[in-house]
C-alpha cells in the first residue's frame, strides 16, 4: 500500500458508490455505508481534511476491497 491517494471523505465515499455501497446513516461527521452482500464500513467528513493512511487501509479492509480495486473505481 505505498502508493495511497490522498482523498477526502467525501471523494471516498463517491468512489465506494460506484463499488455499489449505500450511505445507510449519518451521525455527526461520520457517515455509515453498507453494501447489499453486508460488508459496512464508516467513513468520516470533515472539511478540508485527506483520510490518514491507517483508516484508509482498514476502511478498504472493511470493503473488502485492494487499493488496485480503489484506484479503479477512481
Amino acid at each position: 500500500m505505498s502508493n495511497i491517494p490522498a482523498v477526502s471523505g467525501k471523494k471516498m465515499i463517491k468512489t465506494l458508490k460506484k463499488a455499489n455501497f449505500s450511505v445507510i446513516r449519518i451521525k455527526g461527521s461520520h457517515h455509515f455505508l453498507a453494501h447489499p452482500n453486508g460488508r459496512k464500513t464508516v467513513v468520516p467528513v470533515h472539511s478540508n481534511e485527506t483520510i490518514g493512511r491507517g483508516l484508509f487501509a482498514q476502511i478498504l479492509k472493511d470493503c473488502n476491497l485492494t487499493i488496485n480495486e480503489f484506484l479503479d473505481l477512481l
